[in-house]
């Protein structure tokens, strides 16, 4: 896994565990760490994992095909 994909990954993960913590129990650690939803850093580290979002969704279509070769 190339270190780019590695990074991605880390940060999808560390932004769905915040989105764990905001749907359970309505606290934003992003904006609880950086100062606020409205901080620069904040939005910094929401755009950053938007970006890795959109960035995984090169992963679709290898995994598309792996699931039509395995059947």
């Amino acid at each position: 896994m190339k270190t780019l994909d590695s990074v991605v990954l880390g940060l999808l993960i560390v932004g769905g565990l915040n989105w764990l913590l905001v749907g359970l129990f309505n606290f934003d650690l992003v904006a609880a760490i950086f100062g606020g939803q409205t901080a620069i850093l904040s939005k910094i580290i929401y755009i950053v994992v938007g970006l890795c979002a959109l960035y995984s969704l090169k992963f679709f279509p290898l995994i598309m095909n792996s699931l039509k070769h395995a059947n």
